[in-house]
């Protein structure tokens, strides 16, 4: 999958367990093809809380170091797009990594939505989290804390948009029995996630723990 010297994304979503249709008959904005909304500028900052399988984690987003990258994290929260997402890259003392669907036709609504890049304004030290991507402007929903000083990423333009500020040590229980996917290591494939879904990571990595739900929980613009 991805070698440890660069993060690459086979895939492009994140999220599991969606509704097909909002209460009121109103189609699903995951499943899209134009968002509404999508390029909407985000708070300057926010927080986002996640449920998991472990426990809770707060990650506090900064658009200063991520324009980009912040106003689509800050989308995808408030639409629920994580709810559900397994943690599927877990490699002990590098990454953690998240943000492919158990929803193969969520897969399919996303695979074009790419973002261009930001520059690297902060570093992807221990407890960040940056978005994975495959080359230039190819960021979509996967995310990755790292778990030690990845410093070395900078310089590949993994631009971090935003910090864990609690529940770092929920981050250090996640299950990483199943290490790096293939070629180098025998965990999750993206691109049979990509394809199966949910069913595939079910049926041969159950362990692996998941996002229950992520909510933003409190945002707010910096006074100028």
């Amino acid at each position: 999958m991805m070698a440890r010297s660069c993060l690459y994304k086979v895939a492009f979503v994140g999220a599991f367990a969606l509704l097909s249709a909002c209460s009121r008959g109103v189609a699903n904005p995951l499943l899209a093809p134009v968002p509404k909304g999508l390029d909407a500028a985000a708070p300057d900052s926010f927080l986002v809380q996640f449920a998991t399988s472990r426990g809770d984690v707060g990650l506090m987003v900064y658009r200063a170091w991520s324009p980009r990258g912040a106003d689509r994290v800050h989308w995808l929260v408030t639409h629920g797009f994580y709810d559900g997402a397994r943690f599927f890259r877990a490699v002990k003392d590098f990454v953690v990594q998240f943000g492919l669907s158990g929803d193969t036709a969520v897969t399919r609504a996303w695979r074009d939505r790419s973002i261009a890049d930001d520059s690297v304004r902060a570093s992807n030290a221990r407890g960040m989290v940056t978005f994975a991507k495959g080359g230039p402007n190819s960021r979509t929903t996967q995310l990755y804390i790292n778990l030690r000083d990845n410093a070395r990423l900078d310089a590949l333009g993994f631009s971090p948009v935003g910090r864990i500020v609690s529940g770092l040590d929920v981050v250090d229980s996640l299950y990483m029995g199943y290490g790096e996917g293939p070629p180098r290591g025998a965990g999750p494939a993206q691109e049979r996630i990509v394809r199966e879904g949910e069913a595939y990571l079910a049926r041969e990595f159950p362990k692996l723990d998941r996002v229950v739900t992520a909510r933003v929980v409190q945002g707010w613009r910096a006074k100028r």
